[in-house]
């Protein structure tokens, strides 16, 4: 009884959800599970997606009924960043090596990448820390305070080695870090600090595998048999799309192997491939409805703390989306980033639609903000300069 009063107490309101917003995902996903079927012999990815799809959409819904005032405690956000951050530490003993990097826990037939959870719970870290102090922004130790909050994890995940994940957890923070309204001063010594931290990470951290590929961005098509096949293979697939594509089912570059990880990293070009420029026009139309959409709800939020939280979930889905696309046509190096709703995979998809569940939820009691309303956001800071004075 108590277990059941708890759940009435956290997820107490009706579901329901912004339609334009579930549908347009819902047609991505799509777009996915299509390629993947085309796969020949491969029914094994397109079960388990449709599998791991049955459960992200629960959790979707489920967190439309949540009561998200929980996530503005400070005790609950560092609590689990401190969960979060033990299990990252955990992946060093107990994780499973995938491609080089030990990165996941496997259960059976499925596996769960905590790299995802913690790319939300910084988004919400981050929203709550910059709501709380948006009025003395100018002072440079909020820019230290919030990088230590990036940094941990940026740290664990990086010597799993995840470059991917740790990139679009820095690019969160930067993304977070210019919409807070930090001062130009501050991000230009954020960026020179940023490359003397990449050039100590290129001499003592990064792997050669990982220092080809960063070279290979120069000049992807440099060394077709070595460290630019990826791109290689995948530029040939897009381009071979033209624009109305080979036709589903008929794309020979993901159906004869040619093209690497044509489930995960590169499934765009294995979708481009079969159904060119048409097809892609459509898929870009999509996404470009879902960060629309996103930035929508997040300008009528109520406070500024779920402001923040859809700003940071937009810069989530466009830093995944714009790093995926660019290295598929050779534009940026292959780092693993899967595409947002359509790659392969349980966690990431788990992680996006909890994300939008979230989201959603917080629009249920967003308002118009009232002079009186800044007022009383604002009265924990002005009672603490009074204070002062």
């Amino acid at each position: 009884m108590k277990f059941l009063a708890l759940l009435r107490e956290v997820f107490p309101r009706k579901a329901s959800t912004d339609w334009v917003l579930f549908f347009s995902v819902l047609l991505v996903v799509s777009f996915g599970l299509v390629t993947m079927s085309t796969f020949a012999g491969e029914n094994f990815f397109f079960e388990k997606q449709i599998i791991s799809l049955g459960v992200a959409i629960g959790a979707f819904f489920l967190a439309t009924r949540m009561d998200t005032d929980i996530l503005k405690r400070t005790d609950v956000l560092v609590g689990l960043f401190l969960i979060m951050s033990a299990v990252l530490l955990v992946l060093f003993g107990l994780g499973s090596i995938a491609k080089g990097a030990q990165s996941w826990f496997k259960l059976g037939m499925f596996a769960f990448q905590p790299a995802d959870a913690m790319k939300l719970l910084l988004i919400l870290i981050l929203a709550k820390y910059f709501s709380r102090r948006h009025i003395e922004i100018a002072h440079f130790r909020h820019i230290i305070v919030s990088g230590v909050y990036a940094l941990i994890p940026f740290a664990m995940v990086l010597l799993q080695p995840d470059f991917g994940s740790a990139m679009i957890i820095f690019f969160i923070w930067v993304g977070m870090i210019l919409v807070s309204g930090v001062s130009k001063k501050h991000l230009a010594l954020v960026f020179i600090v940023g490359m003397v931290a990449f050039g100590s990470l290129w001499v003592g951290v990064f792997k050669p595998y990982q220092k080809a590929r960063i070279l290979t961005f120069f000049h992807p098509l440099a060394d077709i048999r070595g460290t630019g096949y990826n791109a290689y293979q995948s530029t040939i697939a897009v381009g071979a799309g033209q624009v109305v594509g080979k036709g589903v089912g008929y794309g020979t570059q993901s159906r004869l192997r040619f093209l690497p990880e044509y489930q995960t990293d590169f499934i765009f070009s294995a979708f481009a491939e079969e159904w060119g420029l048409v097809g892609v026009s459509i898929l870009f139309a999509l996404y470009t409805i879902i960060i629309v959409r996103i930035l929508m709800i997040a300008m009528v939020l109520a406070t500024n703390f779920e402001m923040l939280y859809g700003i940071g979930v937009a810069v989530f889905f466009i830093v995944h989306f714009t790093v995926n696309i660019g290295m598929t046509i050779g534009l940026l190096p292959v780092t693993g980033v899967p595409v947002p709703f359509m790659s392969f995979g349980g966690s990431h998809l788990l992680v996006e639609f909890l994300a939008l569940g979230l989201l959603v939820s917080m629009k249920k009691t967003s308002r118009s903000i009232h002079r009186s309303s800044l007022q009383n956001e604002f009265l924990g800071y002005d009672q603490k300069m009074n204070a002062r004075d």
